[in-house]
């Protein structure tokens, strides 16, 4: 239990020094115009939106088998 919570604690403390962009992304940003923000912003929506669905969609599958074992 004690080396969960010490691995938990070192996560958390190493995603304090992270950043949102990489160093290219930030200067292709920083040079183009709104239509090139907009355009990143929607490829990270777009990216971050399948691996919820995946859980979603997994999270479903086990729910109804689980109470479909449960009935019977």
């Amino acid at each position: 239990m004690h080396k969960k919570i010490s691995l938990l604690f070192v996560i958390f403390l190493a995603g304090q020094n992270t950043f949102g962009q990489c160093a290219m992304c930030r200067a292709v940003v920083e040079q183009g115009g709104e239509q090139v923000t907009e355009g990143i912003n929607s490829g990270i929506v777009y990216l971050m939106a399948f691996p919820y669905l995946l859980v979603t969609v997994a999270f479903y599958l086990f729910y109804r088998n689980w109470k479909r074992s449960r009935l019977q």
